[in-house]
């Protein structure tokens, strides 16, 4: 059992390692020859510069100015300065949006921990319940409602703490839902024309003998969207090729290093071993082996662009399909396009940056089965983590170690290292563990098919957050209780292990603290140093980097990892609400934890990370939805550890807060999600000083409305737009854009800009549906020919 003094320590050592990591990073970004990691956002903009290029020697490495070092701590004001809108513009919504999480954290939880150490803090600790008994305690639990004698009408007190901290944390969620709201509509509707707007996802196109899926999809859509269908493209199944092309590139890259090394010094030929990492095999040269290497996979690439184009199995039964305005795409995308609702699925596209292009030749009859795979593994992970989990436990209950292993007493009974053990280590611990989960969880869901970046983090997150609820929070708690009070579950009747356990469940913030500290500070510290960009970028600079492209290949911006970054907010968030009543000590530590998280991730998201996506805050309903989860939690909880209590009385009062909190839920969910999940174009968005005014005023237009506004005024602006120029190559596989553009100029543009005559191969109209509910203008029974305009 952690006490105060192992607490003590605990900070002790994460207050001076987070110190050492702000310190270092301070220090570390004023040298010029660390510019590109710690700037590379301002260098993928085009507005920095190496500072290394001009100069003395010396001052191309390190910076001689003196003044500098007296405000190497002026990072901090410069993250704040930046108002939110220039960030948006900056940054991206999403990333604004992100950091508004960690605001929301100090909304919360500021008036929570004021009122909790002003009422229940007293209320708790002027009894001496723990100290008649015969439990494993420490001073910490007697600011606990542990420490509350059984039956106490101060039980009453944690009562109508939880209703107040519920209405707060209802009143900001509601506040906040309302301003990411009208900034997703704000920021849609000012947003520049992008591809996806006019573009729908079509999957599960059925097979035909008589016509490829490529014509297929334009005979239908030719027929069900005559007025508005643009153009489409295949989706190919180009996973082998985009391995060769990268292969390649990398074969060039070494081509390039060892001519380069040659050019420097002509008196001998670079070699190399053509075996294992370059360290086993037959020696050779290493400039004529990489060039013949080079040869070989541009004629493999080159046969297998040819099956890709030719080979029907290479052609998967899916299109990117384009129309003329955004109405026309809206309606596509959000009705049902046959019949047979298994066949011609809708969907609104990703943007082209958003697009996971390796799971679009998944087939689409192999995704159920997928996932049903995934989530049985996903379960089995889960549990069985149940095993490391017990083990870090035991690391946290030396007293309970001690009465069953006498033998270790003499190194357990070392004062500091007693309070290192059950101070810091089992947070340390648990970290380490959880360092793969990540990268396990992300492979799950690629594997499950998802096909947008986007939508993989945000699975990968959902995953995350319950693995994490189950085993960091649920399985601490149980794991812990057993062991801290490993004597009395031994030796009292059965009955009476419900109210050990109710007694056990708020001992557990001492542990919880120890990981707060752990990954919430010194862990957010570590995140500004960036160690290993910093390591990767400086060794590959010094061995691999030949020319300014490849020294900006060689940054590692990162991106903010909304997959382990939200998951990791959330448990704080669950922390919080659950020990806000239970153990008020904990919450100053939750604080710490979100100022130094906004100040650290708003520097990194201005300066360092660079999102490979716009999704305009898509993600706010899961966060909103973790944080409903975590405050009905909460709730019961209490009322099972009230219940435990002998507060017989007063307990039932609390039944009412979970049905408040899910209807508020659902009242949020109706009024608000819609703006997150439906197409949101409006032109006429006012910004006023009223967030939940600025999005009744928006909700008053249907979305078809408001696209069929957006349409009619850029036609109003743009008459001689060339929307088909505009979309002609957005959704083209990159690896097609890689290589040579002459060469594949007629497989990415085989419409041509002129009027033509499409002809239909179909013997019979089987494929092709009765016109959809929107569509209700187009007849199966048009000619065989439709002129349509390109």
């Amino acid at each position: 059992m952690a006490t105060l003094g192992d607490i003590g320590l605990s900070a002790a050592i994460n207050i001076i390692s987070a110190l050492i990591f702000l310190v270092a990073f301070a220090i570390l970004r004023l040298q010029p020859f660390n510019d590109r990691v710690y700037f590379p956002k301002w260098y993928l903009k085009g507005l920095r510069h190496s500072p290394t290029h001009s100069g003395a020697f010396v001052t191309k490495f390190v910076n001689v100015d003196w003044r500098a070092y007296i405000r190497f701590l002026n990072w901090i004001p410069d993250a704040l300065k930046m108002p939110e809108p220039e960030l948006i513009d900056h940054a991206g919504l999403d990333s604004a949006v992100y950091l508004r999480i960690y605001l929301l954290g100090l909304k919360i939880f500021v008036p929570i921990t004021l009122l909790a150490w002003a009422i229940l803090v007293p209320v708790n600790w002027t009894n001496s319940t723990l100290t008649k008994s015969n439990f494993t305690y420490s001073d910490i639990d007697k600011l606990s409602v542990s420490n509350v004698p059984l039956g106490s009408l101060r039980f009453w007190t944690h009562i109508v703490m939880a209703y107040a901290f519920t209405f707060w944390t209802c009143f900001v969620l509601k506040t906040e839902y309302a301003k990411v709201a009208a900034m997703r509509l704000q920021f849609v509707a000012s947003e520049k024309r992008r591809p996806d707007q006019y573009t729908v996802l079509v999957r599960n196109v059925p097979p035909d003998a008589d016509e490829s899926v490529s014509e297929c999809v334009e005979h239908f859509f030719l027929v069900n969207h005559q007025d508005h269908y643009l153009m489409h493209q295949g989706v190919y199944g180009a996973n082998k090729l985009a391995k060769l092309v990268k292969e390649k590139k990398s074969k060039q890259n070494w081509l390039d290093y060892y001519q380069l090394k040659y050019s420097r010094d002509q008196s001998k030929r670079p070699m190399m071993k053509t075996g294992f990492l370059g360290c086993f095999g037959e020696k050779v040269d290493a400039i004529d082996h990489q060039t013949a290497e080079i040869e070989r996979l541009s004629k493999e690439i080159a046969e297998e662009k040819q099956r890709v184009r030719k080979d029907p199995k290479s052609i998967m039964p899916a299109a990117f399909v384009s129309f003329k305005t955004r109405w026309g795409a809206a309606v596509c995308a959000q009705t049902q396009q046959s019949r047979n609702p298994t066949l011609w699925l809708t969907e609104w596209a990703p943007e082209p940056r958003d697009v996971f292009w390796k799971n679009l030749a998944i087939p689409y009859v192999s995704l159920t089965i997928r996932k049903l795979i995934i989530a049985v593994i996903f379960f089995f992970l889960t549990f069985f983590f149940m095993i490391p989990i017990a083990f870090v436990q035991t690391l946290a209950s030396i007293e309970g170690i001690r009465k069953r292993a006498p033998f270790l007493n003499v190194i357990i009974d070392v004062p500091f290292i007693k309070s290192f053990i059950q101070g810091f280590l089992p947070g340390i611990a648990l970290k380490i563990f959880l360092i793969f989960l990540p990268t396990i969880l992300m492979i799950m869901s690629k594997f499950e098919g998802w096909l947008s970046i986007s939508a993989l983090e945000r699975k990968s997150a959902s995953k995350y957050y319950i693995f994490t609820i189950v085993n960091v929070f649920l399985g601490n708690i149980i794991a812990g209780a057993a062991f801290e009070q490993l004597d009395s579950f031994l030796n009292q009747s059965a009955n009476q292990i419900p109210k050990t356990i109710g007694v056990a469940v708020p001992m557990k913030a001492s542990f919880f603290i120890t990981y707060i500290m752990v990954d919430g500070w010194a862990g957010i510290a570590g995140e500004i140093l960036r160690l290993k960009p910093l390591i990767f970028y400086h060794l590959k600079n010094f061995f691999l980097v030949k020319t300014e492209k490849d020294r900006e290949e060689a940054m590692d911006p990162g991106s903010v990892g909304f997959n382990t970054g939200e998951p990791q907010i959330q448990l704080y968030f669950l922390l919080g609400l659950v020990y806000a009543v239970v153990t008020p000590f904990l919450l100053p530590f939750i604080l710490v934890f979100f100022g130094l998280a906004y100040v650290v991730y708003r520097h990194q998201i201005i300066n360092v990370y660079n999102q490979e996506y716009e999704s305009a805050a898509a993600f706010w309903p899961d966060v909103h939805g973790r944080i409903i989860f975590a405050l009905c939690f909460s709730q019961l909880s209490l009322l099972g550890l009230l219940s435990t209590k002998h507060a017989a009385q007063s307990a039932p009062f609390l039944i009412a807060l979970p049905v408040l909190t899910i209807s508020f839920h659902s009242f949020l969910k109706g009024r608000y999600e819609p703006a997150f999940t439906k197409y949101p174009i409006q032109v006429r968005l006012k910004v006023t000083n009223s967030c939940a005014k600025a999005f009744r005023d928006i909700s008053k237009y249907t979305e078809l409305e408001e696209a069929r506004m957006r349409d009619t005024l850029e036609q109003a602006r743009e008459p001689n737009l060339n929307l088909k120029g505009y979309l002609q190559n957005a959704y083209v596989h990159p690896i097609f854009k890689d290589e040579d553009e002459d060469e594949d100029e007629d497989f990415m543009m085989k419409l041509e800009t002129d009027s033509v005559l499409v002809p239909t191969k179909r013997q019979s109209r089987m494929n092709t549906p009765v016109p959809s509910k929107v569509s209700a203008g187009s007849s199966p029974s048009l000619p065989d020919a439709v002129i349509h305009e390109h």
